[in-house]
This record gives C-alpha cells, structure tokens and sequence, in this order.
C-alpha cells in the first residue's frame, strides 16, 4: 500500500511539474548562536553573506526557539510541535534502555518531502530525542539526487560550539585573517570584564565569522549547481549562546535567535517583528513546496494569506543531562514573564558540562573574591524568585525584575493566564516530573561514556539532584 500510495504521488508530481517547478529548500542550522549578526544590529564584526540574505529576503527580528537546548529544540524544528507535547523536553532522553516513542500522529518533516518526491538529506547532525527511523535520510548531500530532482537538505553547522575547540576549522580560522580585538568586546552588563570572558566572547565572534563563511560557501554552491533561483533558504540558529544566563535558559539571550528567509517570489529586503517560533520554519517550508501541512502541527505557515501573527510565544526549560529543572517563559512584544519552579535551587545547578566551561569558573572565582556587582553575582546566588518579569523595552537586558511591583499586578497576573492557557491548551507534559526509570537509564548512558573525572562530578550531581527531590527541595 505504500509503495502504490508513494508511485500515485510521483505521478501527480510528474504531471503538476511541467507547470510549475517544485522548490528546493535548504535549513541553515548554527549550533549555540545568538542573533550576533550585522543584520541584527551587531557592530564588533561583519557578516556580508548572511546580511545578503537578510538583505534580499525576509529578516525576522523577534523569532525565538521553543527550547534553549539543542536535543530539545531539533526535536521540535523536526516536528513542527512543541516538545513538551510531544514527550521530547528532557535534554538527551530516551538514550537508554528506555526509549521514546513519538505518539501515533506525529511524523518527522523530511518524512512529508520524501514521500512528495523530494531529495531528502542532512549534514550532519540530527539529536533527536527519540526512536525514528534512519531511512527518512537519503543521503548527506543533496547533489546526489536523480536530474532535476527538487531538494530538502538540512545543514548542521558547529557555530559557537567551535570556540576554544582544539578541533576547531584551522583553515577557515585562517582565512578570517586577524582575530577579534578583544578590546572592542562589549560584555552585556550582566557578565563581569573578567579577562577570560572577554576572550571567550571574542572567541565566539570569530565563530560568528566562521558561520558567514559557510553560509557563503553553501550558496555559491548552489549558484554553481544552477539551483540558486528556485532555492529557499532559512537560516536559524538552534538556541542562544552558551553561556551563564543563554543556552538552557530563557533570557533572551538563551532563547532569542536569528531568522532569515531567502528564495523565490518573497518580498525583497523585508523587515518583521512578529512573534514566530523556530518550529515555524516546518509549516513555512511544506507550504513553499506545496505539501499540505498536518492540522496537528503547531507550527505556523509565515506567509500564507490567513496567517494570524501569534500574541505571546513560549519557551520550555526542562531536564538538561543530569540537572533536573524546569522554567517556563512567556513572551509578549514588550514583555516576559519567566516561572522557575525550582526556585529554591540555585540558577547554576550543577552540571557537569556547564561547570566545566572557563566562562563559569571565572564568575565563580570573582564571586569567591567579591569582585561581582550585584547584577552580575545574580547567577551565583543559591536560589532565585519564582517569578521574573521584565519591561524589554526599558530593560532589555532583564535585569530588574518587576514581579513584586504592585504597579504591575495586573500584567503579571496577565502573564500567569497566558502560561496557564498555553500549558493546558498544548498539554504540557513537563507538569509531571520525570519517571525515575527514565532518569536512571538516561543516566547510565551518560555514567558509561565519561572519563574517571568526570564520573566523580556526574555521582556527585546525580546524587544532589536525587537528595534535592526527596527533600521537596
């Protein structure tokens, strides 16, 4: 039944085709980046090749991830759902014995594109949290595909993870030429001029470089395969930079993200402040290629005529390795509200892969010497409110927090509604903590494939997080 269901497709395609040519699509995807692009304002570097396509096609300005994790987030990108819907919001779950099943309906984008005759590939990363199948893929390279094939490649690119990594990309490095002056870094106010956080900060710019190349090279590879003109190309970031308050947070920073399309028929140079999802690039895509979208997704088609620009979006922080957490955040045009339902623990929990960062030993050490101000040792302190809610447009750094400011009753009280609203609506299965059974065979994997070293740090902070919810803590 398939194979006849696959064939009646491929005749309808073959004749449709003669009239209009079907769409190649390309998903740019930087890992750990912040919208740190000249298009968005950032002025220490240039980033010609991404401003082009900002330039030429659609740049949204207020578009933000549904997670500001990477498994978390590629899970939703590749459903087109929330993750939290769909069983998928633990960071690097179900890699254990015990597995994720997705539920009966929901099926994997580039699943919809074969099916409707496309090219499907992915270079090279997936990181998906649960069970699927490895055949969705045809391959890693889009040139492979039969003549005049149409294509949906997905590009994986390293981005800020790349910064003080030995294996980092010597030749493009090179090709920069000379390397961010650290001397024009400009720390948000929250991160202290420690002489390592500066150097890290200019070391991520220069991966912000390295990903302008890329995107350079992706496209003239394009031009040079004569696919350019019938290509649209999105380009996103998987959740902010990693840092003390980005990446598995959600502060702007950790879930604010760049998103721009390039391709046929779009409005040249367009500029929107709309509220839309990462997850939206799923619905957006279908539509361009003329696959129909599935009523459940919860992704919307940006440029479809009845498109109805969403009031608030919202982020999910869950589980992340070994730390258990939960945050929610609302996000209007002009304000968040962000709920941490463990707030009697600190905002740097422990965790074996943030603790060992440079940029997290440093603001420890100034915090040990008394050298943070109070802005900044905000992150060091041993608990944090249970609400925050900041006014983005008089503080856009979000640090003074109004949720005990009885002139703001009544738009926290707002804020509540719309989280309450959203989480019964989406059915937000982070309500429940996590099964033991899946913690623990999550945790095996994790206690299989580290160094001696790093086990001694993984039991001490498995054992914390277990002792903490026994404590109701």
């Amino acid at each position: 039944m398939r194979s006849l269901t696959l064939f009646l497709l491929a005749v309808v395609f073959h004749f449709s085709a003669g009239a209009v040519e079907r769409p190649n699509i390309v998903w740019i995807v930087v890992e750990d980046m912040s919208p740190h692009f000249s298009c968005y304002g950032e002025t220490t570097i240039e980033t010609p090749n991404v401003d082009r396509l900002a330039r030429e096609g659609v740049l949204f300005r207020n578009a933000f991830v549904t997670a500001p994790v990477c498994s978390t987030a590629r899970s939703a990108m590749i459903t087109g759902m929330y993750q939290t819907s769909i069983g998928a919001h633990h960071h690097r779950s179900g890699r254990g014995e015990v597995k994720i099943q997705l539920p009966n309906h929901i099926r994997l984008v580039p699943e919809y594109f074969r099916e409707a005759g496309y090219y499907v590939t992915n270079k090279t990363k997936t990181d998906y949290n649960f069970e699927w199948d490895l055949s969705i893929y045809d391959g890693k390279e889009w040139t492979e595909r039969k003549p005049d094939q149409p294509f949906f490649a997905q590009y994986q690119l390293r981005g800020g993870k790349f910064r003080g990594n030995a294996n980092t990309d010597k030749n493009r490095f090179q090709r920069l030429g000379e390397k961010v002056d650290t001397s024009l870094v400009q720390l948000p106010p929250y991160y202290p001029a420690h002489p390592e956080i500066i150097q890290d900060w200019a070391d991520y710019l220069e991966t912000v470089l390295v990903v302008d190349l890329e995107v350079g090279e992706i496209v003239q590879k394009l031009k040079d395969e004569g696919v350019f003109e019938n290509t649209y190309i999105f380009f996103i970031t998987d959740h902010g930079i990693s840092h003390a308050r980005g990446k598995q947070f959600c502060y702007e920073e950790g879930i604010r993200i760049p998103f721009v399309v390039f391709g046929p028929n779009l409005q040249e140079g367009s500029i929107r402040d709309d509220l839309i999802l990462h997850i939206d690039m799923a619905a957006t895509s279908m539509a361009l290629a003329g696959i129909d979208i599935p009523s459940h997704l919860q992704a919307k088609d940006l440029f479809s005529n009845g498109y109805q620009a969403r009031d608030y979006v919202v982020s999910a922080r869950d589980r992340c390795d070994e730390t258990v957490e939960r945050i929610r955040s609302v996000r209007t045009a002009n304000y968040k509200y962000i709920r941490n339902y463990y707030p009697q623990r600190p905002h740097l929990q422990p965790n074996r892969y943030k603790e060992a960062k440079t940029i997290l030993k440093a603001i420890r050490e100034w915090d040990e010497k008394g050298k943070l101000n109070p802005i900044q040792s905000s992150v060091t302190a041993s608990s944090r409110p249970y609400e925050e809610l900041y006014d983005l447009n008089a503080d856009p750094w979000e640090i003074r927090n109004l949720s005990n400011d009885p002139q703001y009753a009544t738009l926290l009280q707002s804020m509540r509604d719309k989280l309450s609203e959203w989480i019964e609506e989406t059915n937000d299965l982070g309500q429940a903590p996590e099964a033991d059974e899946m913690y623990d065979s999550d945790m095996e994997v994790y206690l299989s494939s580290r160094t001696s070293e790093q086990l001694v740090v993984l039991r001490q902070n498995i054992a914390t997080m277990k002792r903490w919810a026994n404590e109701g803590k």
